[in-house]
């Protein structure tokens, strides 16, 4: 069987608080995290277009769900970031009504999970993975940023965040400057998207932790 690969990745739409979802297209795959912790980072170097998805200079300004249709097959969906600090208590509400009915509309096949390797996770982070575990979404924890730690403890800082947050102790360390873990993370995906297909449904039903 030939390897799993990102040959094409397009931006297709974002999606404000009220706003019209595109059509479903097989998997949905959403990358979940708190600001600044490298989202749109690890998507441009996921899908080796790094103008793919915009990398904002002020962290907790993007307050829009993206789009991105990958092979012309699924989804990769961008989720704004939380737990910014100088957010208005207003804004922190519509994200909160944005995450939540994105979630609850059952679409998703999986969260990949982001944490910043270097710190504990946070409250925020915390109240985040409950939504995922109450919404039932398979998840994969991604612990960002890893070349900021010697090789020797990246990953059992990695699997000490995943502990802390409350999840099995493995999480996947993944830097989008050195492309560590980038592999392992396309092999996710494609097994995902071949799961998905194997059960003639959208969505796997096993947790990839």
């Amino acid at each position: 069987m030939e390897d799993f690969a990102i040959k094409k990745a397009e931006f297709v739409t974002s999606v404000g608080l009220g706003g019209a979802y595109p059509q479903k297209e097989g998997v949905e795959i959403a990358v979940v995290g708190k600001s600044n912790v490298g989202k749109s980072s690890l998507i441009n170097s996921l899908c080796n277009n790094f103008k793919l998805a915009r990398i904002s200079a002020s962290p907790g300004k993007t307050r829009l769900i993206n789009f991105f249709r990958l092979n012309g097959a699924f989804y990769l969906v961008d989720l704004p970031g939380y737990g910014f600090a100088k957010a208005p208590k207003t804004e922190k509400e519509k994200w909160g009504q944005l995450m939540e009915g994105y979630l609850s509309m059952g679409r998703v096949s999986h969260i990949f999970m982001l944490l910043d390797i270097r710190h504990a996770p946070t409250e925020d982070d915390k109240q985040m993975f409950r939504w995922i575990i109450y919404y039932g979404v398979p998840f994969t924890l991604v612990a960002t940023k890893s070349d900021k730690l010697s090789r020797s403890k990246r990953q059992n800082a990695a699997n000490a965040a995943a502990k802390l947050l409350g999840a099995p102790p493995a999480a996947l360390a993944y830097s989008s400057e050195t492309a560590e873990g980038r592999d392992e993370l396309i092999r996710r995906i494609g097994a995902i998207v071949s799961d998905a297909g194997a059960l003639g449904q959208d969505a796997p039903n096993t947790l990839l932790t």
